[in-house]
């Protein structure tokens, strides 16, 4: 069974800096694309950008030049840099990522998503 498991969520000062980590475990062929999401009490889960397996991102309007993701696929991780970081950025943080099986020798990709981990920005 493939696991996905976020790292790295704690109590931050605004203008701080957190990095997040999303390690992927199990049995799988290799991990195509990687995204971060996030969502706040109240509000529903939103996209804070995503990483193919090239290492071409993207972002959304409201995390640009601030946040940088990354990834190291031999040891399939995805890592979310986040820099001066504020109060709106407070959430619980998801990584996701389509997972790659062979199966009767037919390619077959899979979402898998972790449980998340929290950001607590204080102002």
């Amino acid at each position: 069974q493939v696991q996905l498991v976020e790292s790295g969520g704690a109590l931050v000062q605004a203008g701080g800096s957190l990095r997040l980590s999303c390690a992927a475990s199990g049995r799988f062929f290799s991990i195509d694309d990687m995204g971060w999401y996030r969502q706040a009490p109240g509000k529903q889960r939103e996209l804070v950008g995503g990483i193919t397996s090239g290492g071409s991102t993207n972002y959304a309007d409201s995390v640009k030049g601030r946040f940088t993701i990354s990834r190291e696929n031999a040891k399939r991780t995805m890592y979310l840099q986040m820099n001066s970081l504020e109060p709106e950025d407070a959430a619980v943080y998801y990584c996701n990522a389509q997972i790659v099986t062979y199966s009767s020798g037919y390619r077959r990709t899979n979402w898998v998503w972790g449980q998340g981990t929290q950001v607590t920005v204080s102002s």
